[in-house]
Formats: C-alpha cells, sequence, structure tokens
C-alpha cells in the first residue's frame, strides 16, 4: 500500500569496517610522509546533506549523523559529535578502533594539542576546513610543536575504491512567481551591501546562497534542491558563477547569462588568483569558505574581509510572496500529516504498524498531493527508546514495532513554494504519569516561544530559556537547540537566524524558524513538539518599543492524550484550545470525511 522513494531503510552504518579501514588510512598517511590526519565531515561548500562522495567521514567510521569530525594519530583516532549523537556514536562506530568525544567536553583542536607529539606531521585537506576552523588547528599545532601539512589528494579517497562520482543533477529555474523577486533585483542588493562594506567582490562557497542570488535551484544533494557550485560578485560589474556545463540545459544556460558570466568550477582558482592581481578586497564568510580560497586568494595579492556572507541575512528575512508560499505549502502539508496521525491513531493499535512502515505511509500521503518534490529530510520515525535519539534514523536492523509508550514522527517536505518541518510525539496504548508529566513541559515550553513578545534587536539566544524553564523547574533539560531557521524551498536547516544559546542574530520579521523544545529519556522515550513560526511585527498597546512575535503557521494536532492539564495555566490551556480550534478550521475543509471526523476529535477543547 506504500512505498518510500526519497527516504532509504538500509544500513548505512557498519562498525566492523572501522579498524580495517583506519588501518588502510594511516599506510596510506605513512605513504605519504604524513603521520595523522584531520577529517571533518564537509563538502568544499560546508553543506548539511553532502553528495555521496564527500560522505568520507561516513565511510570511514560507519557514524551518518549530521555533524562529526574525526583525528587521527599513529596510535589514538578520535570521532568528535555533538550532544544529538552521543548515544548515535556508540551504536555505529566501533568504539576500539575510534574513542568518542563530545565536543562540549573537548573540542577536536584541544584533543590534537594534547594527544599529538612534538614533530609529528599531520595531514588536512584545505578544501574541507573552514578558515575559522582552520586557525584554531593552526594555533593547537604550534602549541603542541607540530606541523599541519595540507594535502592534494585526501588520503581518504586514495583508499576509497569505490567512491562514488560527483554528483551532475540538472540545474533549474525557481522563477520570480516562486521568488517573489528577480535574480537582478537580488544581485543589486547585495551589491549595494558590498560597496557599503568597502568590499570590492563577494566570494560565494555557500550554495544555498548561490541558489537562492540567482534564482535556481538543483539537486546535488539529497532533501535539499542545491545545484553545488560557486560564484563571485562583484561591487560593480557583472557576477561570474561557476557550474559544471553538463547541468546546464539551453533554457537554464541562457536565463543564467543574463545575471552572470558561466564559467566551470575549474576556472574558481584563476579567477581567484585574478582578483588577487588586482589587489581586490575580497569578503568571505571565514566560518563557511574553505581555508583553500583563503589562501590563494592571500597568495595572489588579495585583502581578505572576513564576515557573513550578506547573501544569508538577505535570504533568511522572506519577502511576501515565499510567506504566502509557505503558508499554502503548510496547509497542505497538514493535510496529509492529519491523513496520517490518523492512520496511526487506528492502524497502531493492531499492533503491526513499525517505524518503517509509519515513514512510508507519511511520505505516500504527501506524495498524493501531486506536488511533493522531496522529503526536507530523513523523517526521524522513532517508537520507543528509539525517540530518545534526537536524530534517529531507522534501518530495517533498528525498525520497532509502535507498542505501547510514545511515537515520534519528525519529518518535513519540499514543495516549490516552501518547506516544512514538523514533530508530533504521539500515545499508542497508555502513557505513564512521568511520561505526561515531561510531554505537558515540552508543551509549556513550546507555547512559552509561540507566545512570547520581544523587542526589535532580541536574538534567539535570549530566548532559549523560555523553552526550558518548565523542565528546568524539575532538573532536566534538553541537548539541542530550541529552533533552527528554515528556507523558502531550499535547506530545512536555515541560517543565521535560529533559537538557541548560539543564536545571536536578531530576530526579524520574515525569518522562519522551528519551535521544537523535546525531553528525551535515554534507554526509554523521546518527546519533542514542533511547528514552524515567523517572526512578524507586534503591536502591544501602551508599549514604547517596536516588538516582535510569532505566527505560527504549522497545523497539526497536539496529542491531548498525552497532556497532564492539571500542570498548564489557563493562558497555556487557552493558547492549546485556539491552535487546536485553528487547526480544524483551516485544516478540516482540506482532508476526507473520516479524516475530517477525526480530527474533530483530535482538535476539541482540553
Amino acid at each position: 500500500m506504500f512505498e518510500a522513494r526519497f527516504q532509504s531503510f538500509d544500513e548505512t552504518a557498519d562498525p566492523s569496517q572501522g579498524a580495517p579501514r583506519l588501518k588502510a588510512l594511516r599506510a596510506e598517511l605513512a605513504r605519504q610522509g604524513l603521520d595523522g590526519f584531520l577529517l571533518p565531515r564537509a563538502d568544499e561548500h560546508q553543506n548539511e546533506y553532502l553528495p555521496p562522495s564527500a560522505e568520507r567521514l561516513a565511510w570511514l567510521t560507519g557514524f551518518t549523523g549530521s555533524f562529526g569530525f574525526v583525528s587521527v594519530l599513529p596510535d589514538v583516532a578520535a570521532i568528535f559529535v555533538d550532544g544529538r549523537y552521543t548515544v548515535q556514536v556508540r551504536a555505529q562506530v566501533d568504539a576500539a578502533a575510534f574513542t568518542a568525544v563530545n565536543v562540549s567536553d573537548q573540542p577536536p583542536s584541544d584533543w590534537l594539542r594534547e594527544h599529538a607529539k612534538p614533530g609529528q606531521r599531520i595531514g588536512y585537506d584545505p578544501t574541507l576546513h573552514t578558515l575559522d576552523g582552520f586557525e584554531r588547528f593552526e594555533r593547537a599545532a604550534k602549541a603542541a610543536g607540530v606541523e599541519l601539512a595540507a594535502v592534494d589528494q585526501n588520503p581518504v579517497d586514495t583508499i576509497w575504491s569505490d567512491r562514488p562520482a560527483p554528483p551532475l543533477a540538472p540545474v533549474t529555474l525557481h522563477g520570480e512567481a516562486l521568488a517573489g523577486e528577480s535574480a537582478a533585483a537580488k544581485l543589486d542588493r547585495v551589491q549595494t551591501e558590498l560597496k557599503t562594506q568597502k568590499a570590492d567582490a563577494l566570494l560565494v562557497t555557500d550554495a544555498h546562497c548561490l541558489a537562492w542570488v540567482f534564482n535556481i535551484r538543483g539537486g546535488d544533494v539529497a532533501h535539499t534542491p542545491l545545484p553545488l557550485g560557486f560564484a563571485i560578485i562583484p561591487a560593480m560589474g557583472r557576477p561570474s558563477v561557476f557550474l559544471d556545463a553538463r547541468k546546464l540545459s539551453n533554457a537554464v544556460r541562457d536565463a543564467l547569462a543574463g545575471s552572470a558570466e558561466i564559467s566551470e568550477p575549474g576556472d574558481l582558482d584563476a579567477a581567484l588568483k585574478a582578483l588577487g592581481a588586482r589587489g581586490a578586497t575580497v569578503r568571505l564568510d571565514a566560518a563557511a569558505s574553505a581555508v583553500a580560497f583563503a589562501r590563494t586568494l592571500e597568495a595572489s595579492g588579495a585583502k581578505l574581509q572576513r564576515g557573513a556572507d550578506p547573501i544569508a541575512k538577505l535570504k533568511a528575512v522572506k519577502n511576501a510572496t515565499e510567506l504566502a508560499g509557505a503558508r499554502a505549502a503548510h496547509l497542505r502539508d497538514a493535510a496529509a500529516l492529519a491523513r496520517f496521525l490518523r492512520f496511526v491513531d487506528e492502524e497502531a493499535p493492531k499492533g503491526a504498524l513499525d517505524e518503517i512502515g509509519a515513514a512510508e505511509a507519511l511520505e505516500t500521503f504527501r506524495r498524493e498531493t501531486g506536488v511533493l518534490k522531496e522529503i526536507s529530510f530523513d523523517s526521524i520515525s522513532a517508537a520507543g527508546p528509539n525517540a530518545a535519539l534526537p536524530h534517529y534514523r531507522v534501518t530495517r536492523s533498528t525498525n520497532r514495532k509502535l507498542t505501547s509508550g510514545f511515537y515520534l514522527i519528525d519529518s518535513g517536505a519540499q514543495y516549490e513554494d516552501g518547506t516544512t518541518d514538523v514533530t508530533r510525539t504521539v500515545v499508542v496504548g497508555e502513557a505513564s504519569a512521568e511520561m505526561r508529566d515531561r510531554f505537558t513541559r515540552v508543551l509549556k515550553g513550546h507555547i512559552a516561544i509561540a507566545t512570547a513578545a520581544f523587542p526589535k534587536g532580541v536574538s534567539g539566544a535570549q530566548i532559549d530559556a523560555f523553552a526550558r524553564r518548565a523542565l528546568w523547574d524539575v532538573g532536566t533539560d534538553f541537548d539541542h537547540g530550541t529552533g533552527h531557521g528554515v528556507g523558502s524551498y531550499l535547506s530545512v536547516h536555515e541560517g543565521p537566524q535560529r533559537i538557541s544559546k548560539l543564536g545571536t542574530v536578531a530576530l526579524e520579521p520574515g525569518m522562519i524558524l522551528s519551535n521544537e523544545p523535546g525531553y528525551y529519556r535515554e534507554g526509554h522515550y523521546g518527546i519533542r513538539t514542533e511547528n514552524l513560526i515567523v517572526v512578524e511585527a507586534r503591536k502591544i498597546a501602551g508599549g514604547d518599543r517596536e516588538m516582535r512575535g510569532f505566527e505560527t503557521i504549522t497545523f497539526a494536532p497536539i496529542d491531548r492524550r498525552a497532556i497532564e492539564p492539571s500542570l498548564l495555566s489557563a493562558d497555556e490551556r487557552a493558547w492549546l484550545d485556539a491552535y487546536h480550534a485553528e487547526t480544524l478550521a483551516k485544516v478540516g475543509p482540506l482532508v476526507d470525511a473520516e479524516t475530517r471526523a477525526w480530527l474533530e476529535a483530535a482538535c476539541a477543547p482540553l
């Protein structure tokens, strides 16, 4: 009945391969005259989702999380992850080969300073390390008395005999009817910003920024419609884009040629040297651009202007067309999600439904909209203890039945008019008093963000604690940010806007973020409740400050069976009832009669 086209449930992690591959890597390092190697999970664009040809860290270690770093020395190797993956890394990686380290406890640069021996020569691929990140290693290497050596050929690629070829997905146009602004107008805004910053040119290495500013999309990575390439945008004159010609149809080439000169990616090095030859001041994002590009510019005479790519901030603030598209996409998605939640409610108690079957069903309901382009990430379909892994990915070996307890489904869709991301935790059978308590505290945090009003200039870091207060009251917390930015038919995880302890960018009207507090009890269950929200201007009677607030654009029932009503204030109950009434009003007309009847019950007042 159901099938998944965009998500694979095959095993991708094989811990048994870690030791032999690490041995082969050390042999190759010795052949190249190196004592060690620094390997980030990254490609030349610092993408979250990598093309298969760039999944070097996963191939070497078995670890498939979205963040990771490996340091290899002659007698010891370590894999670094963040708080999202401390459980997953233990399951996927051979602990005898790689020591797992939480980056919060010890960053890779500190580990190198502690473990490297004076005189050792440590290799690195300069196309994979950001300028900022590499400079931390330079300081650590100096303190440890070791040499860092750039490699021309990544040693992992040398031993990876069946490495996939780089992607060549067709580039497509994302027209003004969807983008809300022409590429010419966007480029004019970028060039105005460059003149203000007194920069002669901007180096664009982030494929999301490339896609947004030139109104193009692609398919070079999973789940995000990215064309992998680069651009140089001068403060005056025509930009240059560097894209493989095999990705460009005649129509796309003609349209793109109206905005920029088109060259091959291999021509970028010469273009950077040409900027250096005339002493240009080139802006690049040191936190996102590869050290190789910075070194080429500096060596050829260019002056580096380090700072955020101005495109990222422009992209984060959605225009009226993009916001209208996001709202439409979320209502379309809400109808598919309502059908899915009803399906789970009816099928899970029968005992046959498992995590894979549920994920396949949800993808099918979304495909039946007729306009689904892709899922925005691998669905986190997690029952029981699997839900305690915030970034769990179900495989055929980990697949669990949806039996008594919590089932968590975190999923999203890519439609041409918008990108969605929503999480619901539902009760199958019975939930214990502790589970209802934690679910309600997560809900209280969710409502605190949804209803927050704050002055202009406030950042995500300043409101992140709102989502945690009810959990802190009982001595617990969650180890991920409360919210990330979301793109417009682009990445489901977009910066620079976010709600987290590290979210220092002011939240501006038009930005889309997630609101997703959670709670995870390892080995037992996990909880997360996520909606997407849009920053909006907010008028407060009697106030004397320019204020901001949030519009919620995700509409799906929050499981009332998991709530402990006595923990909710009158205002929180009122918010929940109003949210459910709005969900029923907006989604009810979009679904079949049976789903509407289910929705009416699910959205009844608490």
